[in-house]
């Protein structure tokens, strides 16, 4: 039991010390926090009618997040934080594209 009260001891020092303050006060991670929300618009958009789905767009979406992706892993230190933001985006965006190929291209139109 005293080893828990040593390890939140620890985990609460970290969080509330310099280098988390630093962290939280960089580019480092507030980058990566304000471009969650293009991850999140291509989700909530998944429930929206396909017609509606630029083809155009979500290709160069999907070809930006895979050379940022690439760019986190890379940079030093790696920012796992944009790696995951930008891994959620790529497949968003190609759930967005295979609704935009199936509905222009496979689907027979009702009309």
């Amino acid at each position: 039991m005293a080893s828990s009260g040593g390890s939140g001891r620890k985990l609460f020092e970290y969080l509330t010390g310099k280098e988390m303050r630093q962290y939280l006060m960089s580019t480092h991670f507030w980058a990566p926090v304000v471009t969650w929300g293009i991850p999140l618009a291509a989700i909530a958009d998944i429930q929206k009618d396909a017609k509606l789905i630029s083809g155009k767009m979500t290709l160069a979406l999907i070809i930006y997040s895979s050379a940022f992706m690439r760019f986190a892993l890379r940079v030093k230190p790696r920012n796992l934080l944009l790696f995951a933001c930008h891994f959620t985006n790529v497949n968003a965006q190609t759930i967005q594209g295979i609704r935009f190929l199936k509905y222009h291209y496979f689907e027979e139109s009702s009309a």
